[in-house]
């Protein structure tokens, strides 16, 4: 099991391309919120933006669009259009998120399983993406081969094993879903696992207990969305955007506190943590360079 730590997200960001444009960026579609619901979309496409995307398109339902049409400054609101249309525009895209404050209901629950099914872009299931999949676990193995990125709690990765205890072991259980069933489970908590399909595993090093709040979970999954649409792959980018999630934690903890802190914190604290890992080689290019001039030195 590999340990993320800020060298290992370092090497993972890509400069960005001076003369990319939006486009460039990734043009990434999330599927999310209902009435009662309409945080979740707000934070997963804000976390988007702010990792970097170019372009972030938001479907929720016409009910709350004006809703999120007033929260949203940079991701694109718009109500969820017919079928054939949605599925167009989210296989035209750079990656798909459902899930955050999706709400249940049996034709928003058949609606995931066909996307499930059909979308070919990079996919991220997160919330009521997940329990609308755990109950049809077959659906999901009808993607192997394309990119899916599951993002479970605990208690919702038990309704994905159908009851099967995680038991003391959280690296071992997360690989083998993953192995199972094709995928890349990140099994959220203390020391978050990320678990790929040929069995390699990262536990993450950032994070703490303030960060355990209704909404983080939605940020996550906008970061790990908006990175791989950036065209990262997804062992550097699904790690990476949990220890920078993680990071993000500890710097709103250390503003704020535990108690205090807020999923919005997390947000507006991305740029802080992609600056921590971006920061590090250019540190360690200064100490080579000085080191290098102090050989010389004693050289003479």
């Amino acid at each position: 099991m590999f340990k993320v730590t800020r060298r290992y997200a370092c090497g993972c960001l890509p400069p960005r391309d001076p003369e990319g444009h939006k486009g460039t960026f990734g043009k990434v579609h999330i599927l999310a919120g209902s009435v009662g619901f309409t945080g979740a979309p707000a934070l997963a496409s804000a976390a988007a933006v702010r990792t970097g995307s170019g372009l972030v398109h938001l479907w929720v339902p016409r009910e709350i669009w004006p809703v999120l049409a007033v929260k949203c400054q940079e991701a694109m609101p718009a109500p969820v259009p017919p079928y054939p249309d949605l599925l167009k525009q989210l296989n035209q895209s750079d990656g798909v998120l459902i899930g955050p404050g999706l709400g249940r209901s049996r034709a928003s629950d058949v609606r995931t399983l066909h996307l499930v099914e059909q979308v070919t872009a990079p996919l991220v299931l997160d919330a009521d993406g997940i329990n609308a999949v755990a109950e049809h676990i077959d659906v999901l193995d009808t993607r192997r081969g394309r990119l899916t990125v599951v993002t479970p709690h605990d208690g919702e990765f038990l309704r994905l094993t159908r009851g099967k205890a995680i038991g003391p072991d959280r690296g071992a259980a997360a690989a083998a879903f993953a192995q199972r069933h094709g995928c890349v489970l990140v099994l959220k908590g203390h020391r978050t696992i990320t678990a790929f399909p040929d069995g390699t595993t990262f536990v993450n090093t950032t994070g703490n207990p303030g960060m355990a709040k209704g909404g983080s979970g939605d940020v996550l999954a906008g970061m790990i969305l908006s990175l791989l649409g950036q065209g990262l792959p997804a062992k550097r980018a699904v790690p990476t955007a949990v220890w920078l999630h993680g990071a993000a934690g500890d710097l709103a903890a250390d503003d704020f506190g535990e108690y205090g802190m807020t999923p919005s914190d997390l947000v507006r604290r991305i740029p802080a943590a992609i600056r921590l890992a971006t920061i590090l080689p250019l540190e360690e290019a200064i100490r080579r360079h000085e080191s290098c001039g102090k050989g010389h030195s004693g050289r003479r």
